[in-house]
Formats: C-alpha cells, sequence, structure tokens
C-alpha cells in the first residue's frame, strides 16, 4: 500500500505510522506535493512508476469512504473476464452517505456505454472506485510521467484509457460507501444544488478551463491514443475556433455525449456560445 500525506495537519500521519507498524504487509508513506488532490494522486502514480517494486494491480482509495467487503474480488473477476492484453479499468456506482454513513443513497447510474466520446465531456469513473488490470497499469505509469496537470486523476485515466482503445466496466452495483461531507474535494453531483453550481461553473468559463487542462494533458501522450480518437480529440480542440455553423456542425459529427439527455443539451448550449 503507498499513502500520500499530502500535508495534513490533524492525526492522519500518526494513524498511517501506526498502521504499517502493524500491518503484514509493506506500507510505504511518501510526502505529497501539496499542490491538491488531482496533483497529489499523480505524484503517488509517478512514485509507482520508478519503485523497484512495480504493482501488476492497482487499486484507487480516498480516506474517508468505506468499501465494502467484496470490492476488489468483484473488480478483479470483471477485469479478467476480457483479454488481459487490453488496457482495461473498473469503476462503479457507491452509495452516497453522510458523513456518518447514514442515510444511504445510490449514486446516479450510467445509462450510455463508456467511450472516448463520452470521456472527452464527461467523468463517469469515480476515483474510488478504480481498479486497473496489468496492461493498464503498464500504460498509466507510463503515460504519467509525460503529463504535468490533470482536472483529476479519474478523469484523465477515463480518457487515457477509453482513448487508447481500452476497456472501460462500469458496473452498475455500488462497490463502496462515499461519504459526503464539507471537506469533500469533489463530491457526488446529484443533487439540484450541485446541478446549479455546475451550471454557474460552465457559464464563468471552468468547463472550457478543463478542456484546455484535459486536452494538453492527452496530446502529452498522443501516441497512446488510437488514431481515430487521436483524430477525435484533436477536432474537439479545434471546436472554439470555427464559425458557429461550422462549430455545429464539426460537434454533431463528433458524436460527443454524456449520460443524460439534460446533459447532451448543456453540452450544445456550451458549443454555441463557445464554453467548450
Amino acid at each position: 500500500m503507498v499513502a500520500s500525506d499530502d500535508g495534513s495537519h490533524d492525526r492522519s500521519r500518526k494513524l498511517l505510522n501506526e498502521f504499517r507498524d502493524e500491518a503484514t504487509s509493506d506500507v510505504d508513506i511518501i510526502n505529497g506535493p501539496k499542490r491538491g488532490a488531482a496533483a497529489n494522486f499523480l505524484y503517488m502514480l509517478r512514485h509507482l512508476s520508478v519503485s523497484d517494486a512495480t504493482p501488476r494491480w492497482i487499486a484507487f482509495a480516498d480516506q474517508d469512504d468505506v468499501w465494502l467487503p467484496d470490492k476488489l474480488e468483484r473488480a478483479i473477476a470483471a477485469l479478467k473476464s476480457g483479454d488481459p492484453t487490453v488496457p482495461t479499468l473498473y469503476c462503479s456506482r457507491t452509495w452516497v452517505t453522510d458523513h456518518n454513513l447514514s442515510a444511504p443513497r445510490l449514486s446516479p447510474p450510467r445509462p450510455r456505454a463508456p467511450d472516448f466520446r463520452n470521456a472527452l465531456v464527461q467523468n463517469i469513473a469515480a476515483g474510488n472506485t478504480i481498479v486497473l488490470n496489468p496492461a493498464a497499469v503498464d500504460l498509466v505509469l507510463s503515460a504519467v510521467v509525460l503529463v504535468d496537470d490533470v482536472v483529476v486523476h479519474d478523469w484523465w485515466m477515463y480518457q487515457l484509457i477509453s482513448g487508447s482503445g481500452g476497456r472501460v466496466i462500469h458496473d452498475d452495483a455500488p462497490s463502496l460507501l462515499y461519504r459526503q461531507h464539507a471537506q469533500n474535494q469533489i463530491g457526488v453531483n446529484d443533487t439540484a444544488r450541485a446541478r446549479w453550481r455546475r451550471m454557474i461553473q460552465l457559464l464563468r468559463g471552468d468547463f472550457r478551463t478543463w478542456n484546455v487542462t484535459n486536452v494538453t494533458a492527452l496530446r502529452a501522450t498522443a501516441t497512446a491514443l488510437h488514431p481515430k480518437h487521436r483524430a477525435t480529440l484533436e477536432r474537439f480542440a479545434n471546436l472554439p475556433t470555427l464559425p458557429l455553423v461550422h462549430r455545429l456542425a464539426q460537434f454533431r459529427r463528433l458524436g460527443l455525449y454524456r449520460q443524460t439527455f439534460g446533459g447532451t443539451l448543456t453540452l450544445w448550449f456550451a458549443v454555441v456560445f463557445k464554453l467548450v
């Protein structure tokens, strides 16, 4: 296990040290870069990329969530169901709870198939549920050393693996209790308030900024992308430079989509007003 303490000021380091002292397997505690959650996860991946004990499987964990007992067993069974040479990412729905792990509700369903055309404009891979097969581990660890910045680590991996021609498995059954509290870095966007906050972010240009960051990261690892998806990436990046009529026509040809009709409609709105 690798734990990155990203500058905590509570008892986290003491608890990690106690856990390491009592553990029956290796626990590696490192100091994070203190630049937020995304940078911290990339830092851990870079640490693994130069480690003498490169892992064959990777499962990501957030410190405040609770895994269900069969989480890893189900994930690995799903990952082993396909071609082992194909980079494959497993993710799932979650039980969303309050800070006391009470009042559970299911996270939103993902009715449309995972695909690069979805990954460019939406993240459906909750990082706390992600497990990577060995081929995906190789891809991610070779790519992470080429990338300077990402919006969030899980979205980047969804884009990278689907863009490479890999496989993304979204399990409709939840695999953990996702604790929601005032200190959540991101949280679940399944309430009216959260959707309104997303709309404000869109209008003030956050979505466009995220897209620039994502495109830059994907271009840094362009040789890992399938040629078809590499072409899609470039046409997507070029959208804001086109006149309105050409922009709408290009967007329609790209076939990008979000998981709901309303979400996809919002995309069209963003394209019209150059908010992508």
